[in-house]
């Protein structure tokens, strides 16, 4: 018997979500020892929580679709434990945030980086990130920016616990061909900390971070 279709909806959304249902998802992302410490942040706070496939422009992000009632956390699949549990708890902040003052605040404001570290204080120790992450973070955590990805050292050693290290731009040699945000480009000379590329579709000159991550690298015969 066909029944009547049931539109989706992000309240009934929220209403699936429970702290067992959480519990599942996360464990299987953050380290052991902040399983419990994540889920009691979802308990004060609740939310959506949906974990996508990678995405080139963003790690995690925050919605509340205008209203309070229907707040979302989204997070990329591929992240290795302890940049996933950095970019929960930089989310969650956004919603504390948001609960709090709505949509009148800087979302990096001072209000969200004072929200941030008093929730990650928790979780600056040893029994959670390994030292090389932990000695970066927590220098990072004293003025956290609004993308942990500026802070190169701090990208680094999350880098160095991924499952499949991603190739940055400074490992490419020059003359090699490589992609990045689905276009095309050839590496150019160094600039200091940038490297400038040359579009191929466009031929527009462009300065890249040497730490850019790239994919389908072709390289340089030279």
């Amino acid at each position: 018997m066909l029944r009547p279709s049931v539109a989706f909806s992000p309240k009934h959304a929220l209403h699936q979500m429970t702290p067992d249902r959480v519990l599942n998802i996360l464990q299987s992302h953050v380290p052991a020892p902040a399983l419990a410490y994540c889920v009691d942040l979802w308990k004060a706070s609740p939310f959506e929580l949906k974990i996508t496939r990678a995405r080139q422009t963003k790690v995690g992000d925050f919605t509340s679709r205008n209203t309070k009632a229907h707040p979302r956390i989204t997070l990329n699949n591929d992240l290795n434990p302890y940049l996933f549990l950095m970019t929960y708890v930089h989310e969650v902040a956004h919603l504390r945030v948001y609960i709090t003052y709505g949509s009148r605040v800087d979302p990096h404001g001072v209000q969200w980086r004072t929200t941030f570290t008093d929730l990650m204080l928790p979780l600056l120790w040893e029994e959670i990130f390994p030292e090389q992450i932990l000695h970066e973070l927590r220098r990072h955590m004293i003025n956290p920016k609004a993308s942990s990805f500026a802070d190169t050292q701090l990208t680094e050693s999350f880098r160095k616990f991924d499952k499949h290290p991603p190739v940055t731009l400074d490992q490419v040699p020059e003359g090699s061909i490589f992609k990045l945000q689905g276009r095309w480009f050839k590496k150019g000379k160094l600039r200091r900390t940038r490297v400038l590329c040359r579009e191929l579709q466009s031929k527009r000159d462009y300065l890249v971070p040497v730490d850019a991550v790239v994919t389908d690298v072709q390289l340089s015969l030279l």
